[in-house]
């Protein structure tokens, strides 16, 4: 058995881009930061800032587009996937991980760009199952 998911609460360092494959398929990629805050043995408080890369496919790289900008705080669930390509400058190999969107999630209300509060009223609802998951009329209990 194994598992590769990724559970990710935090701000969007970018707006998401929005493009379309050959075959008409929405992708969306941005970036997300989630933050780690400790108090050192010497009592120094610290921070530190992990970016993300993230893609959204079909209808949630819509709906990423449509209501997610720079700054707002979003709850991704997916699962970790490592690719590589061509450098432009012809140098050889790139190596990117990325999280592949599952579920996404839209946190605070829709001006919001701080994060926080409650999900406003004219917010999507959450996207359905992951695809690819179980029904409750699959489930065996």
């Amino acid at each position: 058995m194994s598992v590769n998911k990724a559970i990710l609460i935090g701000n969007l360092g970018s707006d998401p881009e929005l493009k379309y494959t050959p075959g008409g398929q929405a992708v969306a990629n941005f970036s997300l930061a989630t933050n780690e805050r400790w108090t050192g043995k010497d009592g120094q408080k610290n921070e530190r800032t992990t970016w993300h890369n993230i893609v959204a496919w079909g209808k949630q790289a819509e709906l990423a587009k449509e209501y997610l900008r720079k700054g707002r705080q979003v709850y991704i669930e997916g699962r970790i996937d490592n690719r590589s390509y061509d450098k432009k400058d012809g140098s050889g190999k790139g190596y990117i991980s990325e999280v592949v969107v599952q579920m996404i999630q839209f946190l605070g209300s829709r001006s919001d760009t701080g994060g926080g509060g409650a999900p406003g009223g004219s917010e999507p609802p959450p996207s359905g199952p992951p695809q690819g998951s179980a029904g409750d009329d699959d489930l065996p209990f």
